[in-house]
């Protein structure tokens, strides 16, 4: 059978280890879709696979067992979900499915659609950054997290981007009861003390949680209508060196991030090895060997920061190495 896997591969499919057979792998940007989409993905499922569906750990579905000569239709039925999800495809890819075998869908825990902890949208800015960046080669994985709890595992990723708070805080409200601050002490950072019956905060200390806030029964403690993110930078997993992404930016804005994150893939183009694979390469593989002050260079280029983000002169790695 002449299979062009190339191209499969170009369409985000999975190449099995059973000749002939492949899985089609559907990108949610964020996790978060129409339930209407369930019944499509189960019809494909059916008619062209085996009749199942892995659910991903990028928070995509990847439709099992169907055979590579079939990936033509099944790309055309795909189409209604590509437009449903409101995935990002050039417009002369229409009912070729999925562009890009590189950048991989990106994550979100729930956000604040749903839990009281998080700080912002996640699956809202995640299908942002997806219209920014896709169709792409390039191997790149972002991850959105409501909060610094980071349920979506932000720190693993090339790009963590962790939802914050400034804290405001109305001392009419107050009662004095100090549960933010017994809020603060067990679950963050112990940022808040007692002072002639005000809470002070210490804005050095203070990670814009927004624990005080769920822990505060007259609401003298609110979010900031601004939002603010933190942004951790290269986190890995992998064989040779795992390893947690580290902060890079306090306090940013949601344009400067999108901003840097596409100012690496300049970065990337540049200097990525001529030796990788399908162009897959991860991107903390490319700083450790050209430099942090290179990337530096790619990344802010264009960028002007608020006054109160705090940037990262330098930034340090460690993790398991094995080799």
């Amino acid at each position: 059978m002449d299979i062009n896997t190339k191209k499969a591969k170009k369409n985000a499919w999975r190449i099995t280890k059973e000749r002939g057979i492949g899985a089609s792998r559907i990108r949610v940007p964020g996790g978060y879709l129409n339930a209407d989409v369930l019944g499509m993905v189960q019809e494909i499922a059916k008619e062209y696979g085996n009749g199942y569906v892995h659910l991903t750990t990028r928070q995509g579905f990847e439709i099992e067992g169907i055979h590579l000569e079939d990936m033509e239709a099944v790309n055309q039925k795909l189409q209604p979900i590509i437009e449903l999800v409101e995935t990002n495809q050039a417009e002369t890819n229409r009912e070729k499915g999925y562009e890009a075998s590189g950048t991989r869908n990106i994550q979100a825990c729930i956000g604040n659609n749903v839990c009281p902890f998080a700080n912002y949208n996640t699956a809202e800015l995640a299908r942002k950054i997806d219209k920014e960046i896709f169709p792409n080669d390039l191997h790149f994985k972002i991850a959105c997290t409501g909060c610094s709890n980071d349920c979506a595992k932000a720190r693993m990723h090339d790009f963590g981007i962790i939802g914050m708070t400034m804290p405001q805080y109305d001392a009419a409200r107050c009662v004095s009861c100090q549960a933010c601050i017994k809020g603060c002490n067990s679950l963050s950072v112990g940022a808040l003390r007692m002072e002639n019956y005000r809470i002070e905060r210490d804005t050095q200390k203070c990670i814009g949680c927004g624990v005080c806030v769920t822990k505060c029964p007259t609401r003298a403690w609110t979010r900031s209508k601004k939002k603010y993110y933190k942004l951790s930078i290269m986190g890995r997993t992998g064989k040779k060196n795992p390893r947690l992404g580290q902060d890079f930016l306090v306090w940013a804005d949601e344009e400067n991030i999108i901003r840097i994150i596409k100012n690496t893939y300049k970065f990337v183009e540049e200097y990525i090895s001529p030796d990788a694979p399908a162009r897959k390469e991860h991107i903390g593989y490319i700083i450790d060997r050209v430099g942090f002050e290179k990337f530096k260079e790619y990344a802010l280029k264009g960028v002007e920061f608020l006054p109160e983000t705090i940037v990262k002169e330098c930034v340090y790695w460690d993790g398991i190495h094995y080799c």
